[in-house]
């Protein structure tokens, strides 16, 4: 099943851009390792679960999987073969925007060799371009 809120403050949402780079969420917090987005871009709820799936069948429960992402906004679309106007369509999937730097999933627990073949396997997946980093030391 993949992420949407419980419940949401409007149903339809507006496109908005994506500016700058990330501030917050953009280092590597609760693993050793992490995937940053070099890009921003919107990332589809299904994207993220596909992303979650391949990690997880690649560590087979040696190490932990973090998400750092969630899909707050909603994306619409009208039916195929509407004429023009007749208002804004209906909910269609959930989005995660991420901006330049955010880091989407973080791992622990396992090699770095291991780190950079799993983050190969979800930068694959995802529709923009990212790269394997590591945590700072303290």
């Amino acid at each position: 099943m993949a992420l949407m809120p419980k419940r949401v403050k409007h149903r339809k949402s507006q496109r908005g851009r994506i500016k700058g780079k990330a501030t917050r969420g953009n280092k590597v917090a609760f693993g050793d390792f992490g995937l940053q987005a070099l890009m921003g871009g919107w990332i589809k709820a299904t994207t993220i679960e596909s992303g979650r799936i391949a990690a997880q069948q690649y560590i087979r429960g040696e190490g932990r999987l973090y998400i750092r992402i969630f899909p707050h906004k909603s994306v619409t679309s009208r039916p195929l073969e509407t004429r023009m106007g007749k208002g804004k369509g209906e909910p269609d999937h959930w989005v995660a925007v991420v901006k330049e730097g955010t880091v989407l999933y973080e791992l622990a627990g396992v090699t770095e060799a291991q780190a950079k073949l799993c983050f190969a396997r979800l930068a694959h997946k995802m529709p923009i371009p990212c790269r394997m980093v590591r945590r700072r030391p303290a």
